[in-house]
């Protein structure tokens, strides 16, 4: 039911065994693996992008234990700016929840709707999808998710109901984000792409994304509604003893009402820093600390009460931001054994023959495959995006495609997968077990997937820039 297995059991693989296994792999493989190189040279718009006709081997130069060991602080290093941006964006989330703005909204919402149960479902999926779409929200979700199981129910609704608004509605606008900086700010970035291009067709994305997922939960609400006892948690859901009164719900203060204005003042300034001064992670780090201190003076903090919980926003986001150093180590072996350029060789030479959107295809299917061993999204991208970028070079494929890929195929199966560390404290804080769920999510999931598949295809199609 949760990340604790029954004795005899055994559990998956922390995502950082996994990485450091992988590590390993790529350091046994410079031993096997000939070693080569491309020449790199500068594209008309000043890019340094790799020459496919200059493919040639080179001496070998695999990497021993000491190495393997010295790849994790190297790849830290590489990555610091991603890694700290990642703490402090985190750190002010956290500042920001504990406020308890968030919370007082939702509950204004629920008030204002009660008497339309079903109603409630989209209103609420769409505000948090726009958490998953604008600022990744994904371990923020998690203080959200017993209030709405308990909702859910006191509506005539069940738990999966419950968890499915939180979950599901920030997965999809994660999946289908149109200005994550975990994700495809990250991913923009080290393809060298400017921040947040081509966001027309990610808002798009987004759109038909959460309309799937809203239209999934929607529907299944309407047949438990009808009949309870159609949900695999009706026998358990009866026992819970938490019911919710909406007349207790933390009221929406003054102070919230200031703290939620300074939030999307905050994302204002983002969009026009980005798309007038070209801003990026350092520049949105600073835009989003001098928030956390607004906040904190408008929430009433205090000094301390703005220290603890920037630090205790910060340690919530550690697993997932160092991850991104473990992900650099990989790149830092094959690169370093110079057998990175030779799976690329391989790679291009087994896709160069199909047509580019079979290739894009592929690209998404890795991507999608890659996620269930890697399901940081930022740690995804310092993996995949320095191979990808290049190999769409190669192949006749945009970066841009290439990171529209990664994007998806990162995102949608962070609520199914259980390598997803917040995903399952989410099932485990709802008590609903992870099988149940799994059954109940997977034909939301499928067909995610598939409007993936056919958003890919068409970045490629109309070859989705401006590279």
């Amino acid at each position: 039911m949760s990340e604790i297995t029954k004795k005899g059991k055994r559990k998956f693989p922390h995502v950082y065994v996994v990485l450091l296994t992988v590590v390993i792999i790529c350091a046994i493989l410079t031993y096997i693996v000939p070693a080569g190189l491309y020449d790199m040279v500068e594209s008309p718009d000043g890019r340094m992008v790799i020459d496919p006709s200059s493919y040639h081997n080179v001496d070998s130069t695999p990497v021993g234990l000491f190495g393997i060991l010295q790849s994790i602080p190297k790849g830290m290093v590489e990555t610091a700016s991603i890694i700290f941006f990642i703490f402090i964006v985190g750190g002010s989330f956290g500042v920001v929840e504990a406020t308890g703005a968030f919370e007082a909204g939702i509950g204004k919402i629920t008030k204002i709707m009660s008497g339309k149960e079903r109603a409630i479902i989209p209103i609420i999926m769409i505000v948090f999808s726009l958490g998953g779409g604008v600022f990744g929200m994904a371990e923020e979700t998690l203080p959200f998710i017993p209030i709405m199981v308990t909702l859910a129910i006191s509506l005539g609704f069940d738990s999966l109901t419950g968890v499915g608004i939180v979950l599901a509605g920030a997965g999809a606008g994660f999946a289908g984000a149109f200005m994550n900086p975990f994700t495809v700010g990250v991913a923009q970035g080290i393809a060298g792409l400017p921040t947040f291009s081509s966001m027309g067709f990610r808002i798009v994305m987004y759109i038909v994304m959460v309309s799937v997922a809203i239209l999934f939960m929607y529907r299944y609400a309407g047949k438990v509604k009808k009949n309870p006892e159609l949900s695999s948690m009706y026998e358990f859901d009866k026992t819970r003893e938490d019911t919710l009164d909406l007349d207790n719900l933390s009221e929406l203060e003054t102070s919230d009402k200031s703290v939620l204005i300074a939030v999307a003042v905050t994302i204002g300034l983002l969009v026009y820093g980005v798309v007038e001064f070209g801003w990026y992670i350092q520049e949105i780090s600073a835009l989003f600390l001098g928030m956390a201190i607004v906040v904190a003076i408008l929430g009433k903090l205090g000094l301390n009460g703005f220290g603890e919980h920037l630090v205790q926003g910060m340690a919530n986001m550690a697993g997932g931001a160092l991850v991104v150093g473990f992900a650099r180590a990989i790149l830092v072996v094959l690169t370093e054994g110079s057998i990175l350029d030779t799976i690329l060789y391989v790679t291009s030479n087994a896709v160069s023959s199909l047509p580019s959107s079979l290739t894009a295809l592929g690209m998404y299917i890795f991507q999608c495959v890659l996620n269930f061993i890697v399901p940081s999204g930022s740690g995804q991208a310092a993996v995949s995006i320095p191979i990808m970028a290049p190999l769409a070079d190669i192949v006749g494929v945009t970066r841009q495609t290439a990171v529209i890929a990664y994007q998806l195929g990162d995102g949608i199966s962070n609520i199914f997968t259980p390598t997803s560390g917040y995903f399952m404290a989410g099932l485990a804080l709802a008590k609903v077990p992870w099988n149940k769920w799994a059954k109940w999510i997977l034909p939301m999931i499928l067909l995610e997937y598939f409007v993936g598949a056919v958003f890919v295809f068409i970045a490629n199609l109309i070859q989705l820039g401006p590279f």
